[in-house]
């Protein structure tokens, strides 16, 4: 470790820690489609041994036509299939007036996506409870920008950020999203949250999503945000960049070696 690199305060979520000696991997689908299809995803992970299982419910989509999420019965479905295999989880929160369900559900860690990096009102709101926090870096922002947007939660009292660079927009048509491996580092010398990277909306596409992982890890990541899908030619969201389950547990096992060489453990 670098001298000027900060320790980082490891997050609890569930009976998992985020920013310890293991990397935490969380996997399942963009959005929750139907309960065999979460089923499926939870029943996945838990074989491959990761440690969070993600699903969308209510899904911020560019276009109104497209896939709006499940809801609140979206919610339900993850908890069920979560509770299964005894897998804590994630999950992205959009409206405050949500926020009691989400706790009362028990969601262990909520998500405050790209589009909401910079609603204030929420992120206050967040700070006003303990429940671990996924704040995933705007499609625009700056770090510093970033890092006070982190602020809001923690000048409520809520210390348990974590950090997830997303990819920002670049001026490059090749990929959705230019993935700032940059950023891993800088927020290493700069912040004691945890930091992990999602390489599925950095690239877009599912082929490019073993490579960018491994550079992630390289870069000192604490940890990876894949999304899988058992169909993903079917899926309702984000399609492309999901994974299937064989493509999965490829880039776990090409993990393991990388994981040992920067001294972690997956």
């Amino acid at each position: 470790m670098h001298s000027s690199q900060l320790s980082t305060k490891p997050v609890s979520v569930g009976s998992t820690v985020i920013g310890g000696k293991q990397l935490t991997i969380i996997s399942g689908p963009c959005a929750i489609e139907t309960a065999t299809q979460i089923e499926q995803c939870a029943q996945f992970s838990k074989e491959q041994h990761c440690h969070i299982l993600r699903g969308g419910a209510f899904k911020p989509r560019s276009s109104p036509h497209d896939f709006q999420g499940l809801g609140i019965n979206g919610l339900e479905l993850l908890m069920a299939a979560a509770r299964q295999v005894q897998l804590p989880v994630v999950t992205e929160l959009l409206d405050i007036r949500h926020l009691d369900t989400y706790l009362e559900l028990g969601i262990d860690m909520i998500q405050v996506g790209s589009r909401n990096m910079q609603n204030y009102e929420l992120l206050k709101e967040l700070g006003q409870i303990q429940v671990p926090v996924l704040l995933k870096r705007g499609m625009a922002a700056t770090i510093k920008e970033w890092l006070l947007a982190a602020e809001y939660i923690v000048q409520g009292g809520n210390e348990q950020i974590v950090l997830c660079e997303r990819g920002i927009r670049s001026f490059e048509p090749n990929y959705r999203n230019m993935l700032d491996i940059s950023a891993i580092p800088s927020l290493k010398n700069t912040t004691h949250f945890p930091v992990i990277v999602d390489p599925s909306h950095a690239c877009g596409q599912a082929h490019f999503v073993n490579s960018l992982a491994k550079a992630a890890i390289a870069a000192g990541a604490d940890g990876l945000l894949i999304e899988i899908h058992p169909t993903p030619n079917q899926a309702l969201s984000d399609a492309e960049q999901a994974l299937t389950f064989p493509a999965f547990k490829q880039l776990y096992e090409e993990l393991q070696p990388l994981a040992i060489a920067v001294g972690r453990v997956l």
